[in-house]
């Protein structure tokens, strides 16, 4: 770097939020970019320490300190260069991933950490406004043929590396269009779909086959494709949502998270949703659950014209600053306060919900409040006493996360055996209790982020490389 010490001279600068007015008339993304010359800067506060502990942080081992160093001198193609050596798809990452870099930062034990996630975007999108992410075709065909269920982030990076080198490999899809997760789950205000869709056309490019609107397990059935490709690679994701199970659960106006973000979406993009719509305006919302899927329809009800929006969360409160529980360089458990929070949202903490309430549509909820006791050891949840109160709502959102992948179907057809979390089981080499079946992200290895889903499409491509050519050269 020019000067390890730029820290002590430039602050943190952090892309901007469109003005919430604005915002709310759309569904564009929140953020204004900064400046590539600004940017530059801001790459420059990095120290490129001795152990790069953004490195990691960051579950692909991004090379950051290398292409911070190539950013500070607008070397803008040596920086690209570095950065997808090690990530597949920054544009994804670099829009919805919460930093697990920056929170590694050694800058950020007593300053603010660099703005990585920033810089990674700015490179990605300066590499795509020039032309240098081009299709990765590969010298010579294997003539190996792998089947990819599911085209969220593990089943895009595995088909994108052993398309790569020399594999045939076709992705199916349940839904209309690819992305899993990352298309209907992720808002557009976080993630523009446009963004998904030229990744896609670069993968076609490169010889990835897509086939939609294909249920494996019910339009096909997998035994059949075991026949017809070499190798099975899993990447269904974590689907079945956790439920609510309480008095009144079977009211109408009670939705999953991932069905009302889902139903938004399509309609947006004019995808068929069978005559079901999912609207929040002029409506009272609660959304139960404090993570981003919750926040995510924070916003969505929000654009939607929703009269109030609720947010509940039976956990306490996380601190504002790290505390001793996840010290230094680990991810840091902390209150966060999204752009949707921003928006307008009435937020509370260690909230339990005893029943919901009303005729054949939900009209009222009763929550109580609690508290986490330590009893021997572990933490229980006790009910304060006379802390009952109700709440008027018309609409109910589960956001309380995922259990499991999807049983019925494939999984079940093929005779997989589980591990104790209901995930499927898997040797240490990604492969299933059945011969050629593999698997990846969060089917494998429960509810997590898409820049861990990408790092385990990786992985389970180079060893499904060595499978078949019994060696990989796939890093």
């Amino acid at each position: 770097m020019k000067d390890i010490m730029l820290f002590n001279e430039e602050n943190r600068k952090n892309f901007k939020l469109r003005p919430v007015s604005q915002r709310l008339k759309d569904n564009r993304s929140v953020y204004k970019p900064l400046d590539e010359a600004i940017m530059a800067v801001q790459a420059g506060r990095c120290m490129t320490c001795g152990t790069t502990f953004c490195s990691f942080g960051c579950p692909l081992g991004n090379l950051i300190s290398y292409w911070n160093e190539m950013t500070e001198d607008l070397d803008w193609k040596h920086a690209y260069n570095m950065l997808s050596r090690t990530s597949n798809f920054p544009e994804f990452t670099s829009r919805v991933c919460p930093a697990l870099c920056e929170a590694s930062c050694n800058l950020g034990v007593n300053h603010e950490p660099v703005s990585i996630r920033e810089v990674e975007y700015t490179i990605i999108e300066h590499a795509f406004k020039a032309g240098w992410v081009v299709p990765r075709i590969p010298k010579m065909k294997t003539g190996k043929k792998i089947a990819i269920i599911g085209s969220g982030p593990a089943g895009l990076a595995a088909a994108d590396e052993l398309t790569a080198v020399g594999h045939d490999c076709v992705v199916f899809e349940r839904n209309a269009e690819p992305g899993g997760l990352m298309r209907y789950g992720i808002p557009n205000f976080k993630l523009e779909k446009e963004v998904i869709d030229r990744r896609i056309d670069v993968m076609k490019a490169a010889g990835v086959s897509f086939q939609m609107n294909t249920c494996v397990g019910e339009d096909v059935l997998p035994e059949a494709l075991l026949k017809d490709f070499d190798v099975l690679v899993l990447t269904g994701g974590s689907t079945i949502p956790r439920d609510l199970r309480v008095e009144g659960r079977d009211l109408e106006g009670i939705y999953y998270a991932v069905d009302y973000l889902e139903n938004h979406t399509k309609r947006l993009n004019n995808v068929d949703t069978n005559g079901v719509v999912i609207d929040a305006k002029d409506k009272n919302v609660l959304v139960i659950g404090g993570g981003d899927t919750g926040s995510d329809c924070i916003g969505t009800a929000n654009r939607q014209g929703a009269k109030t929006v609720y947010q509940i969360e039976i956990m306490p409160k996380p601190p504002k600053e790290r505390d001793a529980s996840t010290p230094w360089p680990l991810y840091p458990r902390l209150y966060k306060e999204t752009s949707s929070h921003k928006e307008g949202c009435i937020q509370n903490w260690e909230i339990n919900t005893k029943r919901i309430l009303g005729d054949t549509c939900v009209e009222k909820v009763v929550l109580e409040r609690i508290q986490w006791i330590n009893e021997n050891g572990r933490m229980v949840m006790k009910p304060i006493e006379d802390s009952e109160f109700t709440l008027e709502v018309d609409i109910i959102l589960l956001a309380m996360g995922f259990v499991s992948p999807q049983y019925e179907g494939m999984v079940e057809s093929l005779g997989l055996k589980l591990d104790p979390r209901g995930n499927l089981l898997t040797d240490e080499k990604y492969q299933t209790s059945v011969a050629g079946v593999f698997t990846a992200g969060d089917m494998r290895s429960g509810q997590s982020l898409v820049v861990r889903a990408i790092k385990e499409g990786r992985e389970v491509a180079k060893h499904v490389d060595e499978y078949l050519m019994g060696e990989t050269f796939i890093k």
